[in-house]
């Protein structure tokens, strides 16, 4: 029986001809399309895993500014923010400065007028005796 051979019609040839590259191009364009939804579901997947994150982070960092806010209404609370971070101080008080290593310390003096300052004062002050002295003898 190797010989003989199941003949097919010709309508089912030519239904196989007809359908044939349709059924084709049906299954290969729905793996297509299923593969690139895949993909795109995926990457909406990843972006709202980054979103639902920061949307979180946002959350909390609302929640830390209004505390602050309501924080800052508190002049005892501005008075102690202002000095431990802008360094001011009432008349006598001193600052000292650690650094975040904690190896250096620094003491200042509240309300210290700077050096620069004084420095400058003195020499504005010989500028005009200066100024005084060659106008009134004409040197």
């Amino acid at each position: 029986m190797a010989g003989k051979t199941k003949k097919v019609p010709k309508k089912a040839k030519r239904r196989l001809i007809l359908f044939g590259p349709i059924a084709i191009f049906i299954i290969g364009y729905s793996i297509f399309t299923l593969v690139t939804t895949s993909i795109n579901l995926y990457e909406l997947s990843k972006e709202e895993n980054i979103l639902t994150e920061k949307l979180t982070n946002l959350k909390a960092d609302a929640k830390s500014l209004k505390t602050e806010i309501n924080k800052l209404q508190d002049k005892e609370y501005i008075a102690r923010y202002a000095r431990e971070n802008y360094l001011y101080t009432k008349n006598g008080e001193y600052v000292i400065k650690i650094s975040d290593d904690g190896t250096k310390v620094t003491k200042v003096k509240a309300n210290k007028t700077p050096d620069y300052m004084i420095y400058g004062c003195i020499g504005i002050i010989i500028f005009i005796i200066l100024f005084i002295i060659i106008r009134h003898f004409k040197i």
